[in-house]
């Protein structure tokens, strides 16, 4: 007998029963979007390199508008650091005390004068070493017990030495002046003594010799005029031409002496230009610029310095850290006493000065091939007459054309001889630019040798 069994009712649950969600604040579900395409990516890296370029464009700007409303204010004004406060440019270094502390009187051009003589010299062409005191005067030394230490000490005292090396010179061979003497020698045992010190007098050298000395590589150049009248030139063939610049604008020339120190003209600094952060010295350009410059540690002026006459006038610039020797910057030598500039000689004069009178600065660096002119022809009444002094050489020519002008001052005159560049001259002053019977003046750094060598030593 079949029967039909009884099913259960039909559930409702379902066979694998989950947890019910519950809903988290903070937890979305993300919308479902379309995946960016290759278009949006490009499109989105353009707009952030578009809003980098344009933040880097305006920060350029704001820059350089910083820059140069910082020039136009330093131009002007002098900022007082510890009192927070401007002062007017021609307030600084004028011997009162306008900021806290004397600030503003603290890093400015000085003057020093010299009433001694510096008791060692190299003399004429062949550069006879010769040392001073007061009662002999200057003597010839001797190349008797002369040895490779008395070099260095030696050329130490000169100032600027790289690789110094000395040679004997006959005494039948000097000059008629020199060949009677006086002369000195070396005591033995003495290598480190100053050399002025370290001698004791003799009626002949019993070498028969005297020495001789080079102490640096100053005046060489690897190979060989706007200046009025002159034609382009290239630093590499006068490394030792720099650019005096204050607030950034060329203002005057000048001349590597050394690594430190460089040779210009007094009247760079008169007024309101006594201030020594305005000052850069840029070397190594045949093309105007002014980045790069060195900074200036100290400016000394010549204290005979007299701007009415235009008289002693040179100054010297110690550089804030010395310049790398090269190709492009290297210093000129200062020339013996007695080198031979006689009347006719050939010299150069180099800058980036105006091109012709009330003209503008020259964009590249300018020579000029001159003659020295006999002193007694340039102090005629016709063209200079009394004004042309013992510190002061002539040199152009009288019927003009050719001359240095308004931003070569300080610049070099420079003489060939002996195989290397002596510098004889500073740009100083003249009446007009290349007109006749008008040359430029140059200070004669012959005559103001001693001045030079004894604010070196002073200050190095």
């Amino acid at each position: 007998m079949w029967t039909i069994a009884q099913l259960p009712e039909e559930s409702t649950r379902p066979l694998n029963p989950r947890q019910a969600v519950v809903p988290r604040p903070g937890r979305h579900r993300r919308p479902m979007t379309a995946p960016k395409t290759q278009t949006d990516k490009a499109s989105k890296r353009k707009r952030v390199l578009l809003t980098v370029v344009t933040v880097l464009v305006l920060l350029g700007i704001l820059a350089t508008a910083g820059y140069f409303v910082k020039q136009l204010i330093d131009s002007k004004y002098f900022f007082c650091k510890r009192s927070v406060k401007f002062i007017p440019l021609d307030q600084a270094c004028d011997g009162k005390n306008d900021c806290a502390g004397g600030e503003d009187e603290i890093t400015c051009v000085s003057s020093f004068t010299v009433n001694t003589t510096f008791p060692v010299r190299l003399m004429s062409d062949q550069s006879v070493l010769q040392v001073y005191s007061p009662g002999p005067g200057w003597r010839s030394v001797c190349s008797d017990d002369w040895t490779e230490q008395h070099t260095q000490t030696a050329c130490r005292q000169l100032g600027y030495t790289y690789k110094p090396r000395s040679k004997n010179i006959r005494v039948d061979t000097l000059t008629t002046t020199m060949k009677t003497g006086p002369f000195t020698a070396i005591r033995t045992g003495s290598g480190t003594t100053p050399i002025h010190q370290a001698t004791i007098d003799r009626s002949v050298c019993r070498s028969g010799s005297v020495v001789s000395l080079s102490c640096s590589d100053c005046g060489s150049v690897g190979s060989q005029d706007r200046i009025v009248g002159g034609t382009d030139a290239f630093i590499e063939d006068w490394p030792w031409q720099v650019s005096l610049q204050q607030s950034g604008h060329h203002t005057c020339g000048g001349s590597l002496v050394s690594p430190q120190w460089v040779v210009t003209a007094a009247h760079c600094f008169a007024g309101s230009k006594k201030e020594l952060s305005r000052w850069r010295v840029v070397s190594g350009r045949t093309f105007m610029g002014t980045l790069g410059g060195s900074y200036v540690d100290k400016i000394i002026m010549n204290g005979d310095y007299n701007p009415a006459r235009n008289d002693y006038d040179i100054a010297l610039i110690r550089l804030y850290s010395p310049i790398t020797v090269s190709v492009n910057r290297k210093p000129v030598c200062l020339p013996p006493k007695a080198l031979g500039l006689a009347p006719g000689s050939s010299v150069t004069v180099t800058g980036w000065g105006y091109l012709e009178e009330n003209g503008k600065i020259s964009p590249s660096l300018q020579k000029a091939n001159i003659p020295i002119i006999d002193r007694a022809v340039c102090s005629r009444p016709t063209i200079y007459g009394a004004s042309i002094t013992q510190r002061m050489i002539c040199a152009g020519r009288l019927e003009g054309n050719v001359d240095a002008c308004q931003g070569d001052s300080g610049g070099p005159l420079v003489f060939f001889t002996s195989s290397k560049w002596n510098l004889v001259g500073v740009v100083s002053w003249g009446v007009g630019c290349a007109r006749e019977n008008r040359p430029g003046v140059y200070s004669n750094v012959e005559e103001l040798l001693n001045w030079i060598r004894t604010v070196i030593e002073k200050n190095s």
